[in-house]
């Protein structure tokens, strides 16, 4: 066999092996979720147990519905565009007009509402650079069309969490490397904040010293201390200062609902973690306590 016909094979067999790999579900969705690690929530998502990656939305008119709510939005990303089913866009006209409590019509219309949309949050239309979780992904195929599932999930926004589906249809026998693409165009993983080291400088400002040829690290020559004369006294040595009184044990530091972040940080120090979310929510993660701020005030410590 020539080189070119064994280069021809090998390029064949690496075509037919990315195909392959595209076309099997578990493949593609293992992968998925170690790009895009999962979040869990509480069985009856009013916090999260296990917080995965941070998800930053690189597209607008994401729409959300309540956790609350009986309808998850079905959102889907097609032609660099997000839009709503039918049932969504319906149900999104219905959060958004005047609503009877109790009843649900539509005022002129006749059109009982269910009960959620009726008495309960009106949906969140969610935009670029907005945060979210990922709380599942699934790769199936609907409709003879291929796609992965994104279940999404917020951070409380005015003590109301939101979900929703997308959906992103992809080319049958598209490869990993193309539904990556199709998926980063829609979400880009906020990068986990970097451990910052500080390296100080020797006492003086000396700098530490260069290698030495070799390899070996230069050792500055140190003075030794001159030897005492011969029946030199030795010299009296002062006693250690007395302690200082210790401060008495003072209540420990609390944070009170209203504080500002600054105040904050001056009664806990700087936290392990921040985490900012939709709108104003922010969130600071200490070793034993997260704060929970909404428009720059605590609102909740937990």
């Amino acid at each position: 066999m020539t080189r070119f016909k064994m280069l021809s094979a090998l390029i064949a067999a690496s075509s037919v092996a990315a195909s392959l790999y595209a076309q099997d579900p578990a493949a593609l969705q293992k992968k998925l979720v170690s790009e895009y690690a999962l979040t869990q929530p509480t069985a009856d998502n009013t916090d999260i147990v296990t917080a995965g990656a941070i998800l930053v939305l690189q597209k607008s008119n994401l729409m959300m519905a309540p956790t609350t709510s009986s309808n998850a939005y079905q959102n889907t990303y097609k032609d660099g565009k997000i839009s709503q089913n039918a049932f969504g866009k319906t149900k999104s006209v219905l959060g958004r007009v005047g609503r009877i409590p109790g009843v649900g019509i539509i005022p002129g219309s006749g059109t009982a509402a269910s009960a959620d949309a009726a008495s309960g949050p009106p949906p969140r239309t969610y935009v670029t650079g907005e945060r979210m979780w990922v709380t599942k992904i699934e790769v199936k195929a609907e409709n003879k069309e291929e796609g992965v599932v994104f279940d999404l999930f917020t951070d409380a926004i005015d003590d109301v969490r939101y979900k929703a589906s997308l959906r992103i249809p992809y080319p049958k026998g598209a490869t990993p490397d193309q539904v990556d693409r199709l998926v980063a165009e829609v979400f880009k993983v906020q990068p986990a904040e970097d451990a910052q080291q500080q390296q100080q400088a020797p006492a003086g400002g000396q700098q530490a010293p260069a290698a030495a040829a070799g390899g070996q690290e230069a050792v500055p020559a140190v003075a030794a201390p001159p030897a005492p004369a011969d029946n030199a006294p030795v010299p009296d040595i002062a006693p250690p200062p007395p302690p200082a009184d210790a401060a008495p044990a003072g209540p420990p530091p609390t944070v009170s609902l209203g504080q500002t972040p600054d105040q904050v940080v001056a009664i806990l120090g700087q936290p392990q973690k921040i985490v900012k979310l939709a709108g104003t929510k922010q969130t600071y993660y200490y070793k034993d306590l997260k704060v929970i701020f909404t428009g720059g005030k605590v609102t909740d410590v937990q």
